[in-house]
């Protein structure tokens, strides 16, 4: 075995191999002959093949154990050796078999004569079918030549085995392995919702048909065609203008660059090609070694990087087999809930609405850009849900609960129907919104609220029409920005923010200037506030940025003037600190209007500025910044995390701090005190007004104007139509005085007392 080296030893074994696969014998038959065509090329005394059977690894075939064992050993997942193999996927190799903790002794075998062992996994779509193990007398461990060579031959008897249908492809339901019953998977809830339908990947599988090369030399022409494609469009990715510029884009792309041009990655591949392998089998088996590393990589940085690796892995290996474009480019056929790593908010759009029905994500956070574009078009989202390929297989129905952030796969009739039940409810409700929406949001005593919708893009209108809201009382303009290749012109700004503007008619549109930067960067530019900010959310972003690169803000503000052109135009700015920002951006604007003015075009008939208050530190310098103000929108999404010192993007902080906590609501209260008494109209945008406790609390505390999602509209109008708002704002400094926890509790024994549609 010496002079041999893995990629020969693997090139015998598949040459004999592939007579075995082509005849029309028997599976039994195969197999009989594969464990002998392996133990003689290796030279081992023993070689066996277990398969898993219903979660069981069963012992198929062997050469060298007595042959009575065979369908008699059985070991499920991580029993002994072979199942430690099978449920962990990966490599063992021992000089002495009894010495490993997880040795389990089958005295049927005939076992007890041999001393080393070696196994390595058969794998099949990413987990473990089965085990190849080969075994020797002599007290000593094997070659990297052999395992190499066994790694390679496993890859093989995974499409073997499969097509003699073998493989129990359902798995066992341990450690990420499938099963044919459902499965319940928990994540974090990003967008709310409930939703079925089928699973699909947003990058589906490459199905490898063949493993065996008819010809070495027209594989690796395969794979150097397909090399020079894939650094074609990772140059021209860098080339472009957008990527130019320096930041972490930039980085993504140059680590890209230096992987696709890695020479020890090329030699790998073209060695698998030599030892028999075709293009495609070629770069799964390279890939299925990354897969083994990375689970060996504390490193974070490192895991990363392997990550950026397999991305690059799964594009070349699209790229060789033809089969190329994303589920949304192939089409949806049926109702489908997506599936990806990530995914951006340009991809996301892409898929058709009438079929999309959730999204399930590996990553993904609630600031994430997919995040606001999903919770914008309707779609629930949950994220991090951990081995989502193992867990789901294409195909799968998939319950989706966002509301309770858990999804059911492969759902039993009586979880279904359940299940069914559950949206039959939320149905038969949403039906009872939708013959509100010509009603007026007037509560019981009289006092008519503003209800109105977030959006930001220019589909999103069409939910004034569906719910009846008042007006946009936040149009978030970055949406352009984020779903943009290229930094968005003048022109397509202004058509845009016209288009808005005459899908609204007479309703008002509050336009929030671009809110980009920090955790909202865009890959053309470069709107990181440096290399180490660490906290983005609080960084260089929104007002900062814009004042700071006053050119993007000065084109977003023509656009801006020139689309509300003989109408009235709502301005609102972002992430303002301190009432100096607020004065320069007013100046900003101003300027452009006169500039407009000047050239004798025509500008808007009023302009109306606002500000969000989303940083604690505003609320210090209100006295100094209402006499300047038209309206003034509070942001509870950002004040909120920015109060409490809690990044809402993580997941052990999302919840930790109730909306109803005496210091948010006291918070609030002071802010509408000053503001109503300076006459300035108050309004929040953000997502404690979409939900009807919670906006119950703020109208309590005299707010007048609440801008929400859509879906939200309906919920909190049955809340306001049911309620005594004068009832409820007498008591509000007794709940306020109460040194509770949350007011949660209070307020909603109040309502339930009161009648309040709150549910």
């Amino acid at each position: 075995m010496a002079p041999l080296t893995a990629t020969s030893a693997a090139r015998e074994i598949l040459t004999r191999l592939h007579d075995v696969m082509a005849s029309r014998s028997a599976a039994q038959t195969k197999l009989n002959q594969v464990v002998q065509i392996i133990g003689e090329a290796l030279d081992t005394e023993v070689c066996s093949i277990y398969l898993l059977r219903d979660g069981v690894l069963e012992l198929f075939a062997t050469r060298g154990l007595k042959q009575a064992a065979v369908h008699v050993t059985k070991l499920v997942l991580g029993e002994g050796l072979v199942g430690t193999i099978a449920e962990n996927v990966e490599t063992l190799n021992l000089d002495e078999a009894t010495s490993h903790p997880d040795f389990a002794y089958k005295p049927e075998t005939g076992e007890e004569l041999f001393h080393s062992f070696a196994g390595v996994p058969i794998v099949r779509r990413e987990q473990a079918v089965g085990v190849l193990a080969v075994q020797h007398r002599e007290q000593r461990k094997f070659d990297d030549v052999e395992i190499e060579a066994l790694q390679t031959v496993a890859m093989v008897l995974a499409e073997l085995i499969a097509g003699a249908g073998l493989i129990d492809e359902s798995g066992s339901g341990a450690k990420g392995n499938r099963d044919n019953g459902p499965v319940r998977l928990a994540g974090l809830k990003l967008v709310e919702g409930m939703a079925r339908g089928r699973a699909v990947y947003h990058q589906p599988r490459v199905e490898i048909e063949h493993t065996v090369a008819e010809d070495i030399e027209v594989e690796r022409h395969r794979v150097i065609s397909a090399f020079a494609k894939m650094r074609d469009q990772i140059d021209g990715m860098t080339r472009e203008a957008e990527f130019g510029v320096a930041g972490e884009h930039h980085d993504v792309l140059a680590m890209y660059k230096m992987f696709a041009y890695d020479e020890g990655w090329i030699r790998r591949i073209n060695e698998a090609i030599d030892s028999g392998l075709t293009a495609e089998a070629a770069i799964e088996r390279v890939q299925q070694r990354t897969r083994m590393r990375m689970r060996e990589i504390a490193d974070p940085l490192l895991a990363e990087r392997m990550h950026d690796l397999e991305d690059l892995s799964n594009r070349l290996l699209r790229i060789v087999s033809g089969q190329l474009g994303t589920a949304a480019q192939l089409g949806l056929r049926q109702d489908s809930i997506l599936i990806a790593r990530n995914l951006g908010p340009a991809e996301l759009l892409e898929y058709d609405r009438r079929r999309l029905k959730g999204v399930i994500l590996e990553e993904g956070s609630l600031t994430a850009h997919v995040t606001i574009v999903a919770r914008a078009m309707g779609v629930p989202v949950i994220g991090r849900v951990k081995d989502v390929r193992r867990m789901i297989g294409d195909g799968d129905m998939v319950l989706v609960d966002g509301t309770a952030g858990s999804l059911v796969v492969r759902p039993t009739a009586p979880i279904e129907e359940a299940f069914e039940a559950k949206m039959a409810v939320g149905q038969r409700r949403r039906a009872e919104f939708a013959a509100m929406r010509d009603l007026p949001a007037q509560t019981k005593d009289g006092l008519r609220l503003e209800l109105m919708v977030n959006a930001g893009l220019r589909d999103d209108m069409a939910a004034l029409d569906v719910t009846g809201a008042d007006g946009v009382g936040l149009f978030r303009t970055e949406f352009q920005f984020l779903v943009s290749a290229t930094l968005p012109q003048r022109e397509r700004q202004q058509r845009l923010y016209k288009e808005v503007l005459d899908a609204a008619g007479d309703r008002p549109v509050i336009f929030r200037t671009v809110d980009i930067g920090g955790d909202k960067a865009l890959p053309y530019m470069n709107t990181s506030g440096g290399a180490d900010e660490e906290n983005p959310a609080m960084g260089w972003r929104a007002l900062r940025l814009a004042l700071d690169r006053d050119a993007l803000m000065k084109v977003q503000a023509r656009a801006l003037l020139e689309a509300a052109a003989g109408r009235t135009l709502n301005v609102m700015f972002p992430m303002v600190s301190e009432p100096w920002e607020f004065d320069e951006a007013v100046a900003l604007f101003e300027a452009q209007r006169k500039w407009i003015h000047a050239r004798n075009r025509a500008v808007p008939n009023h302009i109306r500025y606002g500000t969000m208050l989303e940083v604690p530190a505003l609320a210090e310098c209100l006295d100094m910044i209402l006499p300047k103000l038209d309206f003034l929108s509070i942001g509870t999404n950002d004040l909120t995390q920015f109060l409490f010192a809690a990044d809402r993007a993580n997941p052990k902080l999302a919840e930790r701090y109730d909306w109803l906590s005496p210091a948010i609501l006291r918070f609030i209260a002071r802010v509408v005190r000053q503001t109503r008494a300076a006459g300035v109209p108050i309004g929040v945008c953000g997502e404690m007004g979409g939900r009807p406790l919670e906006a119950m609390a703020l109208i309590g505390l005299g707010i007048d104007r609440l801008s929400i999602t859509p879906a939200a509209v309906g919920p909190v109008k049955a809340m306001i139509r049911s309620l005594d708002a004068g009832a409820l704002r007498t008591r509000m400094d007794d709940f306020l005085s109460r040194p509770v926890r949350s007011l949660r509790v209070d307020l909603t024994a109040w309502a339930e007392s009161n009648g309040v549609a709150i549910t």
